[in-house]
């Protein structure tokens, strides 16, 4: 009987339940990071996208052709509609170009414009090449919002003091089972949610499982939301390195 009892103890002493996520402690948050900026990169990639503009006054969907090289070098082509076909934007290190072939011109992006809209999305420049890493250009820790979920784990990002970021900071949501985000929130420096980046449709592309959707909400405006959807999309494949010059950005096709 006392035996029992003893055990009885031990068992309502131990804190339930037994099997407790991981501490943050055991949390490698640069793993974390790191995969959340090379989620859809690697040595090379392809995809082929739609991008659905949303507006309560209008809506147009873009299909998109695009080709990366490690965390540098991005080219994307408009395929339709007609309107902005063979529209096309090159991304060299901290370089980028946008070729329009109506006046036949490029034009260079200066730094101070990479947080601008592409192509009238919500999405910005930035977002679309990529110039600005997680890894390299925000300082980050494991953070526990009220509302958190226990198969989650949540990250925030501020960036650094001499980076051209004009976000206060970001909080990444993963899940806690393979790092795969849930969501992207951005705030200004006044701490004021400024648009919300979701991930859904997990899906299987060639070697690797990612979110297949991705759907930008901005919060000063009412009814508008930008959707990309991968449709095909290949990694670590050769990729010829003509793609990434400023002759196959002004290339007629």
């Amino acid at each position: 009987m006392r035996l029992r009892n003893f055990m009885l103890f031990l068992v309502l002493a131990i804190p339930f339940p037994l099997f407790a996520q991981n501490s943050s402690s055991d949390v490698d948050v640069e793993n974390i990071v790191k995969k959340i900026d090379e989620l859809y990169r690697s040595q090379t990639s392809y995809a082929e996208m739609e991008m659905q503009i949303v507006t309560p006054h209008w809506e147009r969907t873009l299909a998109l052709k695009i080709w990366t090289k490690g965390m540098d070098k991005t080219f994307i082509l408009i395929q339709s509609p007609k309107k902005e076909k063979g529209v096309a934007t090159l991304r060299i290190g901290v370089e980028m170009w946008n070729y329009l072939p109506k006046t036949n011109k490029v034009m260079k992006i200066p730094p101070s414009m990479m947080m601008g809209s592409w192509m009238g999305s919500d999405f910005t420049n930035d977002d679309l090449v990529k110039e600005a890493s997680m890894l390299e250009d925000y300082t980050y820790q494991l953070v526990t919002p009220e509302d958190a979920q226990a198969d989650l784990l949540y990250v925030q990002l501020i960036p650094n003091e001499d980076s051209p970021i004009v976000w206060g900071k970001i909080v990444a949501a993963v899940r806690a089972s393979d790092y795969i985000p849930v969501w992207h929130k951005f705030y200004d420096e006044k701490g004021k949610l400024m648009r919300v980046l979701n991930y859904k449709d997990i899906k299987q592309f060639d070697n690797r499982k990612i979110p297949s959707v991705m759907e930008m909400l901005p919060q000063n405006k009412d009814g508008h939301k930008t959707i990309f959807r991968f449709l095909t999309a290949e990694f670590d494949r050769p990729i010829d390195g003509k793609i990434f010059t400023l002759r196959n950005l002004r290339k007629k096709r």
